[in-house]
């Protein structure tokens, strides 16, 4: 892959973040946390040019921008709320990303799909349900975030049964583990503290956000210029 060198940073700043985070260095959140994405969004920003370079770009700054506001959650519930509001603009656009990924079949097995998409649901509404009680005045924003980040799992899990692979596993157990990362994170906040749940989110979601990237780049290859 081109430019492999940020997706190796990416990878080795990753994992000293997430030593320092589980040895219980949390504060130094606010000096390693926000240059993260920005290292694998250089990555794909100087891959070659595909398509839906710029959506996969804007999804990221997006992410960034969550990133950076819900390190100072803790001076107020807004910050949380702004957070959770460019996450899922973020996620909206990974729904718009992955739709647009070029398919290699044009039908996907109809089976597999609704019995995926059923599990979806019953995540989704068991999580919801789960939590309710515990939310608060969020119940709206909360329910709203856990239905989009849903949806995207569900078009990465449909473009796992229609791309090419390696990319489509990449994207979709990317997605999986974004909404595990999530997950993790709103039983920690709303109902009860997980030991070491800051290391447990940030490695998910470390992964997450590298499994999409990388899976969204291999979906685009460099094509290969037939002969005259």
């Amino acid at each position: 892959m081109r430019n492999s060198s940020f997706f190796k940073l990416y990878v080795a700043f990753s994992i000293v973040y997430l030593a320092i985070l589980v040895s219980g260095y949390e504060r130094f959140d606010l000096f390693l946390k926000p240059i993260l994405i920005p290292i694998i969004g250089f990555g794909a920003y100087f891959y070659r040019k595909f398509p839906t370079q710029n959506t996969l770009l804007i999804a990221l700054v997006f992410s960034w921008i969550g990133d950076v506001i819900l390190l100072f959650t803790e001076l107020g519930e807004i910050y949380f709320i702004l957070g959770l509001v460019s996450f899922l603009t973020a996620h909206i656009l990974y729904c718009v990303l992955f739709n647009k990924q070029n398919r290699i079949r044009k039908k996907q097995n109809k089976p597999f799909f609704i019995f995926g998409s059923v599990l979806i649901a019953i995540y989704l509404i068991g999580m919801v349900s789960f939590l309710m009680p515990y939310l608060g005045e969020l119940q709206i924003p909360v329910s709203v975030y856990a239905s989009v980040i849903s949806i995207m799992l569900l078009f990465a899990f449909n473009g796992f049964l229609v791309w090419e692979k390696p990319g489509n596993a990449l994207v979709f157990l990317g997605a999986l583990l974004f909404v595990i990362s999530d997950s993790i994170l709103a039983v920690n906040k709303f109902y009860a503290p997980i030991p070491k749940s800051s290391f447990f989110i940030m490695l998910t979601y470390l992964l997450a956000q590298y499994l999409i990237v990388v899976g969204i780049l291999k979906l685009n290859p460099k094509k290969i210029q037939q002969p005259v």
